[in-house]
């Protein structure tokens, strides 16, 4: 008799650990559920590494031309990334962000209803249509180009991939024409002249060169000398400039 007892104690005290491991986990999690945070994470904005040398800006896309050869099934790949918080079906849902069907090309705060960030509100006062350079600039920094904005991504730093994905977001909806292509923003351009043209009516400062030492001398002593003719009549004076 006492050896049953024993036995059942022991089955017993087994039972009873088996159901303290499953019933714990449940417990536990019952106590400490969390609801999923409306923003997703923090964004932090470190600034690239600097290149040894001074290097020229990256020219913006040029969008005449890499609109023609975007690849949009990378274009929907790289999209996936953002369905966590979007959709861009037609009469798709807003979701934790707003729904981007016809984004493109059409008005910043494009959603009625959307509890948009007051930072977007102010961008929109500033830049009220979502075009090819500012979905493109946004895409790369959101919190950079929107301070304030609750998009919590970080951006995409590769243009070949905003390209394919902008490319892709024309094609869902939008009208935004593809713009004839720009030779300012073609590879090999040619930079700006650093100085500025002169003024109209403005005659440009002459150089001339000191004779004792070959330095360049500027304004009105470096202007070249010029000897009339006792007998000829003076030299006309040009009008003051401007007038």
């Amino acid at each position: 008799m006492s050896g049953d007892l024993k036995l059942n104690k022991i089955f017993g005290a087994a039972l009873a650990t088996a159901l303290v491991i499953i019933a714990v986990p449940q417990v536990a999690g019952a106590i400490y559920h969390r609801e999923a945070p409306e923003k997703m994470g923090y964004f932090v904005d470190a600034p690239e590494e600097a290149a040894a040398g001074a290097e020229a800006p990256e020219l913006a896309p040029d969008w005449g031309t890499v609109l023609l050869t975007a690849d949009l099934a990378a274009g929907e790949a790289a999209f996936a990334r953002c369905q966590a918080c979007h959709t861009v079906a037609s009469g798709g849902a807003d979701g934790i962000g707003p729904n981007l069907y016809g984004v493109l090309g059409g008005p910043v705060m494009h959603r009625p209803g959307f509890a948009y960030s007051d930072a977007m509100s102010t961008h929109k006062a500033e830049a009220p249509t979502w075009g090819y350079d500012e979905m493109d600039q946004f895409l790369t920094a959101p919190a950079r180009y929107v301070p304030g904005t609750k998009m919590s991504f970080a951006g995409l730093r590769d243009t070949p991939t905003r390209v394919n994905l902008i490319a892709y977001l024309r094609s869902q909806g939008s009208s935004l024409a593809v713009p004839a292509p720009d030779p300012t923003r073609q590879p090999g351009a040619a930079a700006p002249a650093e100085s500025a043209a002169p003024v109209e009516g403005e005659a440009p400062a002459a150089t001339g060169a000191d004779s004792a030492t070959g330095a360049p001398v500027v304004g009105a002593a470096g202007q070249p000398t010029t000897t009339t003719s006792p007998t000829a009549p003076p030299a006309a004076t040009s009008e003051p400039p401007g007038n």
